[in-house]
């Protein structure tokens, strides 16, 4: 379903669902529902040339008509799903044959009567499919869909930022001198004179191309020649290859044979110029990695020390290094403001209302185009306009260029998303700023939708979850990491970005939004509504059209009346916090609903009337305060996504959710309960992702549930949770038997005690796994050698009490993908050897070993140890960092080329350190990391020893 085809799609597959046998349609009927499948397809197929052209280009007329049609195709398919519901008997067996014989009489009667209704309907929606059609006739909607309105003539509002001078920046040094560091390093030696290509990505309006101006404004005399050109969304690939030559060499090729020449040509050209020549050349703006890639066959690799950035909104597009830029600091940010408005921030009044600028920063969050523009809505204003302006924060401002600037930019890279895209992006408006949107629930939101459209071989699940990977790479969504494991668990919007949705999502009545009694309400239909505030908004529901509601999304709201929303699809309820209380005793009325997720909120129970909702697929109850969950859960044999940690699950009826995908569930507490948990998972075989705690269970129990996991063939992550390690419960006999799932990505193990690395966790039983994290006590080289050789690991959590030493890891290949690493329980080390091999150490604290031979700058490892491995946390011994040749200096770090963020974590071995010690520890790790060549971010923490 999309934003533009609305429920269009969905209409044809249940209108041919009414022609089976089992709905007995008069033959009327019939005909009439095969000529309405065919109409339907043929306005689905115009709905989807509307979606190709941006909206910002679409005749009005057009507009007027999508909308239409999207409006009628919600009340079409509303219809049709409460027949489909009504036709069916949804009552669980009654085991009285009187009463059997009585129901069955009373559903003749029901389906005869939702028959003729049903008839009712398919002619008022024939009438309203005729309304539409000749609507499509009468505004020629296919002739001007064929011809899009021409847009004005527009000035790239990028090319104030290529002509700022230096000087008059803010808060660009510190990201100027990273990315000249990168280009330029200060050493020198043979991999300078290869060419070097660097991506500058982040979203519209952080600055990209004022940052790289200014990089090319201060390296360009470094070379013999240079370019910066602009490509821009739908380049003309020939301008773009002119372009660059003329900015080489303008005086030749601002000559008009070359108009002439085809990209062929061009690029021919262009190796003929570069040929030896050492050259600096700025691609800014690129949006799509087909451009890119033909764009980059122009560049010659001459071994004279060429450079070439990229800038660009999609981390896809990015190749080679990536330097993502960062929003400006709170310092920074707050100097900007103040400049715009007061022309220096030491020109700041101090009468002007601090407390409300404050706020403002804090909603531009560092993004400079926002800042701005926020700023100039500001200058000239009062104290009671700032107030004003604070509050209504958001792109309805109208007569401000700055304002029709901001939101060009960042509607660009709106408009230039998929339909679909647009649709999932726009669902984000319903959720308050500054909130960290959940990553599973928001994909499972989507999905109950029916925005996620189905692949062959892929489930839904991961469908969206690429359109979830899609929105972040194109920067419309900031992605939200885990502390602990660095992995991506939700995101964020930017509030500007967010002011954009919302003021689409108003225009297209897509998200009717309520805050505290107040909102954007529009004269339409209500289609899905979001409570944001704790005040009762029943007052302004009473004055709302909501009998057509879809989805109902709360936050901190402390009260929702669920009998009004019979075609609800989505409920979601979350409190401001777990002493949140909603009334769920009507909730067995929402037959239609798919998603039900209740965050942050006691529940004594769950009433047993959820047993009724037959099309659930998720139930979300993560953070919920409640005991059990009641039986009738086993009647929602829909059920896709159970999420429903620290809540114990009823004896028996696990088995029954054959459908479920992703389950996490405490096992049942006695010992009989839990066996039969343990024997059920096996049924599960559509499982893709498990979490569970085998805790309290004994050998044998744990080997049965070893021996469910043989049937899991779908399972992608598993996460399981022991008792504690202090408990030193040797599982390992038991993990021996496992055979984990051939298609395994991530293995969590928590708390749970390892006496060695088990048999099953190899490279060739396991060649997908990606993310792992144990505790080993007893590590062999071997051991650790073969974790090394797992193919796709990329995340690497270990603890380990041993002490490991593997020699030349970088020739042997191992660890080739990982990008992450813990070592919080062990230390480790890399040495270089005389004969320029590398040894890796790691070890446990207790045995007092010392660092290998001072480093020689004239060594340098061929092919570099772990060459992806961005993100370190580790811990140092203090006494080693201090004395003779082990100091700091010769951790090894250099040989991690592409290491970006570095946490030691110095350990006190007997007495405390002085505060002077201290500091030299530190003054020793930052200059391990200073002459890194990517000057990795560096934090120094204090760890007590192992406990071991």
């Amino acid at each position: 379903m999309d934003l533009v085809t609305g429920a269009m799609g969905c209409l044809a597959p249940k209108l041919l669902q009414l022609l089976q046998d089992e709905y007995k349609l008069q033959k009327g009927v019939r005909k009439q529902v095969e000529f309405l499948s065919q109409e339907l397809d043929s306005i689905h197929a115009a709905l989807r040339k509307v979606a190709e052209v941006p909206w910002d280009q679409l005749d009005e007329q057009v507009k007027v008509w999508a909308r239409q049609v999207r409006e009628a195709s919600y009340d079409m398919e509303d219809v049709l799903d409460t027949f489909l519901v009504r036709v069916e008997d949804h009552a669980p067996a009654d085991p009285s044959r009187l009463k059997r014989a009585m129901k069955k009489m009373g559903n003749l009667f029901t389906k005869g009567k939702a028959r003729r209704d049903i008839a009712d309907a398919i002619d008022d929606i024939k009438k309203q499919l005729q309304e539409v059609a000749e609507r499509r006739a009468r505004y020629k909607v296919d002739e001007i869909v064929a011809k899009p309105a021409s847009k004005t003539s527009t000035i790239d509002p990028r090319l104030v930022a290529m002509y700022n001078e230096v000087d008059k920046l803010i808060g660009i040094d510190k990201s100027r001198g990273e990315l000249m560091s990168i280009l330029l390093p200060q050493w020198n030696d043979e991999s300078n004179k290869k060419m070097k290509i660097v991506s500058v990505v982040g979203v519209g309006g952080l600055g990209k191309t004022t940052l790289a101006k200014a990089v090319y404004d201060g390296l360009k005399p470094q070379f013999g020649c240079w370019a910066f050109v602009p490509v821009g969304r739908n380049p003309d690939l020939k301008k773009v290859f002119r372009d660059i030559l003329i900015d080489l060499d303008k005086e030749t090729y601002m000559a008009s044979k070359f108009t002439l020449l085809d990209e062929r040509q061009l690029i021919n050209e262009l190796h003929d110029f570069l040929g030896t020549k050492r050259y600096f050349v700025v691609i800014d703006d690129v949006w799509e990695t087909q451009s890119w890639e033909i764009i980059k066959l122009a560049f010659v690799e001459n071994n004279s020390g060429s450079r070439i950035i990229i800038t660009t909104r999609k981390l896809e597009v990015a190749t080679n290094e990536v330097y993502k830029l960062q929003p400006l600091s709170y310092g920074n940010s707050k100097k900007l403001f103040y400049t715009r408005i007061f022309g220096g921030e030491d020109k700041f009044i101090d009468n002007q209302p601090d407390e409300v600028s404050e706020k403002i920063l804090k909603k531009c969050d560092g993004v400079p185009l926002a800042i701005i523009t926020m700023a100039s809505l500001l200058v000239a204003k009062s104290r009671e306009e700032w107030c004003e302006v604070n509050s209504s924060i958001g792109f309805s401002q109208s007569g401000n260029q700055q304002v029709e600037s901001t939101m060009r930019i960042l509607s660009l890279s709106y408009y230039d998303m998929p339909s679909h895209l647009r649709t999932c992006l726009l669902y984000l408006s319903a959720f308050p700023e500054e909130y960290v949107i959940d990553k599973v629930s928001l994909i499972w939101k989507w999905v109950a939708e029916k925005f996620v459209h189905r692949k062959q071989g892929i489930g839904l699940f991961e469908v969206g979850e690429g359109y979830f990977n899609d929105l972040i790479n194109r920067s419309m969504i900031q992605a939200v990491k885990s502390e602990v494991d660095g992995i991506v668990y939700g995101c964020r919007v930017h509030d500007m970005v967010l002011d954009l949705l919302r003021s689409l999502s108003h225009e297209e009545n897509f998200v009717t939004i309520l805050y505290n009694n107040v909102g954007m309400v529009s004269g339409s239909r209500v289609r899905r509504l979001a409570f944001q505030g704790p005040k009762d908004s029943h007052q302004v529901i009473n004055h709302m059209d909501i009998a057509q509601v879809r989805s109902v999304i709360t936050y901190r709201s402390e009260s929702v009346s669920l009998p009004s929303f019979k075609l609800l699809r989505v409920l979601f309820l979350e409190s401001m916090n777990k002493n949140g209380c909603y009334n769920l005793q009507h909730i067995g009325n929402l037959v239609q609903l798919r998603y039900l997720g209740i965050r942050h909120v006691y529940i004594r129970e769950l009433p047993k009337e959820i047993g009724a909702l037959k099309f659930l697929e998720t139930l979300d109850l993560q953070g919920t305060l409640t005991i059990e969950l009641p039986s009738s859960v086993g009647l929602l044999t829909q059920l896709i996504c159970l999420r429903a940690w620290r809540i114990r699950i009823p004896n028996g009826i696990l088995k029954k959710l054959t459908s479920l995908e992703e389950l996490q569930i405490y096992p049942p507490e006695d010992e009989k309960s839990k066996g039969q948990f343990v024997k059920d998972l096996g049924h599960l075989g559509e499982l893709r992702v498990l979490r569970t705690a085998i805790f309290r269970m004994g050998q044998s129990m744990q080997y049965n549930f070893m021996q469910s996991l043989r049937s899991l063939n779908k399972m992608q992550r598993l996460t399981l949770v022991g008792w504690s390690r202090a408990r030193n419960e040797d599982n390992t006999v038991t993990w021996e038997a496992a055979v984990i799932p051939r298609h395994l990505r991530h293995l969590i193990l928590e708390n749970i005690h390892l006496s060695w690395l088990p048999s099953c966790i190899n490279p060739s039983r396991l060649p997908n796994l990606c993310h792992l994290d144990l505790f080993v006590a007893a590590m062999e080289e071997q051991a650790l050698e073969s974790l090394g050789r797992l193919p796709g690991l990329c995340y690497f959590k270990l603890s380990t009490w041993s002490t490991v030493t593997l020699t030349d890891i970088a020739s042997n290949g191992l660890f080739q993908k990982l990008r992450f690493w813990s070592l919080v329980e062990s230390m480790v080390q890399f040495v270089l050897n005389e004969d320029s091999s590398v040894s890796f150490t790691m070890w446990n604290g207790v045995d007092a070993i010392a660092f290998g031979p001072k480093m020689k700058e004239e060594f340098r490892v061929e092919p570099a140890i772990m060459p992806n491995l961005e993100e370190l946390d580790f811990l140092v011994p203090f006494h080693s960092s201090m004395h003779g040749s082990g100091n700091c200096n010769n951790l090894g770090l250099q040989q991690l080329t592409s290491l970006r963020k570095v946490t030691a974590r110095l350990m006190c071995e007997g007495d405390l350190p002085t505060h002077e010690k201290e500091n030299e520890a530190e003054a020793a790790l930052r200059h391990e990391a200073d002459v890194h060549p990517n000057r990795p971010s560096l934090s120094v923490l204090y760890s007590p020893p192992l406990n071991i």
